[in-house]
């Protein structure tokens, strides 16, 4: 049986060092409680499982040790720091204001101010000369609270009653808010002396400005039902969904006619829909699931548009009429693309948006749903990002599109949907860059197996020269999420000091469509690694840099990409920046307990599948830690973290402090405050960042 932890913790022992440039410090040690998993034949011996008792006062004394150690090797760096910190922040137009984006008589938007963590919400009625009506003053709410979140934010359609949702711990479990508009104060449940609503996953109004819906979900953070609820009292469960791989969610229509109810895995859905001028109609089911069949509905003038999967891998659109929307009634309104994947559909009064992802790249096709013709948005950079704005308004021939790419500040356009013309209506102001400085390249790196891998690479023209530079090179590689090209401002610090940056885009990710996820998961998640490391290769060896100068970086799923590859290839990289990292891959997807888990089966595979559990056995990087030299490292993660579980990124340090064979820096932050997303407020998420490009640069010798 597993002993108890009590009394075992040694917080902090000189068992080994960690050395930057003559500054010495004592790493924690965390203690060895004895704990083994015997599964399909494979006993795992797991002393640092005890890690996972949060409650635990020794284990909150162990991070807090880690935090300590991390901050003592860093000090004779501050400066550094401190420097990086404020070129961040010279950069920003502090006092600032987005874009205006109309919505039903009113023109909204979000403003920042100099000094403040947090954005404003405020609209103007009828134009922007009108007088600014504060919404919500987000440093108001996050007054004295470490961390604060915005989730929904939805005004009732008659625009006098908004609906809003919080998070105060980064665990990204939201509070529903009611604000009475017209009077400034929160409204209270009917019977119920707080003004909080309940923990809610999804909000959505019906058109009677009294009837709301929501997805709330279960004790693993799986949204699993749908109510319907009433401002004057009421909660009614219309549908709760059973399968524990499937996810509930749901929407309008942006025609305001439908809510669509969504239950989805990562491979097969089903929605049904209600009438949001008949909020009290029962939920009338569109096409039976069906394992592997994917659809998704929209609405415009009594016809439903459905990008689907129906016999085409990389999508189609159909339309169905809403009176008989079965399957049997589709008929094809775009086929499938000849080589890319139809990811996105977006529909208006008149017109049809798509965005189709092709060798890398997103693209936007317009449709006019009245002639019939198509065109794609055209814009100057290959190597970029476009996605659609805020676009509430239904009926518009203006189309709100977002721009940027990894030299291009982020740039918000209108397009005038008939005469195809792009207005630029504001660029990320960033004082002191000017862009004809910088130039990006995108490359084709061939992998082991001969498959073509893009990746993408930017820098500063006037220090790239012949030889080797720096580098920092990230990968995601899962969900068949696919990874953008965009900018940051922090990164002009990186190539002032010649580094350059990289992004390859590994199979498991979406930049290539469906084909290009399928091959790097289940099964082929080793592709995922393999094609990393192949690429870390291939620049090395096309004289970009040296392994020697190169850093590597990912977070989430891409921090398991990094600890992957690390053991695979240990001499892979100079040095390592790890973001909350699924690092404990066996043991997380054990815990069917833990949010995620369950839903992800088909992403990674059932480790209570022997033939399953020897994939995740195979790469997990908790359990493949070996005696090697590796990388100098900085892990980070939350405490409040429902993603993945601080306990991985603790259990993963401790486990290579007791076997690695080097003694270079291996840093652990734990932000004690937050969750997945790091730090809430914009000054303190760059004060994190500062400290990590700093222990980056010093690795790498500059």
């Amino acid at each position: 049986m597993r002993r108890s932890a009590c009394a075992l913790l040694v917080v902090a022992s000189a068992v080994s060092l960690a050395q930057i440039d003559g500054t010495v410090a004592p790493e924690p040690k965390a203690m060895k409680v004895e704990h083994v998993r015997n599964l399909h034949g494979d006993r795992f011996e797991d002393p640092y499982f005890w890690l996972r008792e949060r409650d635990n006062p020794q284990v909150m004394a162990h991070l807090k040790a880690e935090n300590a150690y991390s901050l003592d090797v860093m000090k004779p760096h501050q400066a550094l720091v401190d420097k990086l910190y404020k070129e961040y922040v010279g950069r920003m137009q502090e006092t600032d204001m987005q874009v205006p984006v109309y919505r039903r008589g009113y023109w909204y938007t979000t403003r920042t101010v100099q000094g403040k963590q947090y954005p404003i919400y405020v609209r103007r009625k009828g134009s922007m000369q009108a007088r600014e009506e504060v919404l919500l003053d987000l440093n108001l709410l996050a007054e004295g609270k470490p961390y604060f979140g915005l989730g929904d934010f939805e005004v009732s359609p008659n625009n006098q009653i908004l609906a809003y949702t919080t998070d105060v711990t980064g665990n990204r479990r939201y509070q529903l808010f009611f604000k009475d508009l017209r009077t400034g104060r929160r409204l209270r449940q009917p019977g119920a002396s707080q003004d909080e609503w309940g923990q809610v996953a999804g909000f959505t109004w019906a058109n009677d400005n009294r009837t709301f819906f929501t997805v709330t979900e279960n004790e693993a953070k799986r949204p699993f039902r749908l109510f319907r609820r009433n401002l004057a009292g009421g909660n009614r469960l219309l549908l709760e969904e059973k399968s524990p791989q499937f996810n509930l969610r749901a929407s309008a229509s942006r025609d305001r006619e439908m809510l669509f109810i969504g239950s989805g895995s990562s491979e097969t859905t089903e929605f049904r829909m209600i009438p949001l001028d008949r909020p009290g109609t029962a939920p009338r089911l569109i096409e039976p699931r069906r394992t592997g069949l994917e659809y998704y509905p929209d609405h415009r003038d009594g016809l439903l548009y459905l990008r689907t999967n129906d016999g085409a891998p990389e999508f189609k659109v159909v339309t169905a009429p809403v009176a008989n929307p079965g399957r049997a009634n589709w008929k094809t309104l775009l086929p499938p693309l000849a080589n890319g994947k139809l990811a996105d559909l977006d529909l208006f009064q008149g017109w049809m948006i798509v965005r189709q992802l092709r060798d890398a790249v997103s693209e936007l096709v317009v449709t006019n749903l009245r002639t019939k013709q198509s065109h794609t948005v055209v814009f100057p950079e290959r190597n970029s990002s476009v996605w659609l704005g805020e676009n509430p308004e239904f009926r518009t021939d203006r189309l709100r599109l977002s721009y940027t790419s990894e030299i291009t500040p982020s740039t918000v356009y209108d397009y005038m949907l008939g005469s195809r013309r792009l207005v630029r209506l504001k660029r990320q102001a960033v004082r002191g860059y000017d862009p004809k400085r910088y130039a990006t390249e995108f490359v084709w790196a061939t992998v082991r197996d001969g498959t073509r891998v893009p990746v993408s690479i930017a820098y500063r023209r006037d220090l790239r020269g012949k030889r080797p530079q720096p580098m920092l090179l990230q990968a995601y590689g899962a969900y068949g999420a696919p990874m953008s090209p965009g900018f940051s401002s922090s990164t002009v610090s990186l190539w002032d000091r010649g580094v350059i940056t990289a992004t390859a885009y590994v199979r498991g990710g979406g930049e290539m469509g469906e084909r290009w996820h399928d091959a790097g998961k289940m099964a082929r998640k080793m592709n995922t690694f393999t094609d990393f490391v192949d690429v870390a290769q291939w620049l090395v060896g096309r004289g970009y840099t040296t392994h020697a100068r190169l850093g590597i970086t990912g977070g989430s799923a891409g921090g398991l990409t990094m600890g992957a590859v690390m053991n695979l290839r240990p001499t892979v990289a100079r040095v390592a920046l790890v973001y909350v990292p699924f690092v404990d891959v066996v043991n997380t997807m054990l815990d069917e307990s833990l949010p995620l888990t369950t839903q992800e089966f088909l992403e990674w595979g059932n480790p209570k599948n022997s033939i399953q559990y020897w994939w995740l056995r195979q790469y997990s990087p908790y359990e493949n830690i070996g005696r090697f030299d590796y990388p100098a490292m900085l892990v980070r993660t939350g405490l409040n973290d429902s993603q993945v579980p601080y306990w991985e990124a603790t259990k993963w340090v401790a486990r290579l402090r007791e076997l690695r064979a080097d003694n270079d820096p291996l840093l652990l932050k734990v932000n004690l405050d937050a969750g997945h997303g790091g730090a809430s407020g914009r000054y303190d998420a760059l004060r994190e960042q500062a400290f990590d490009t700093a222990f980056l640069l010093r690795m790498l010798g500059i």
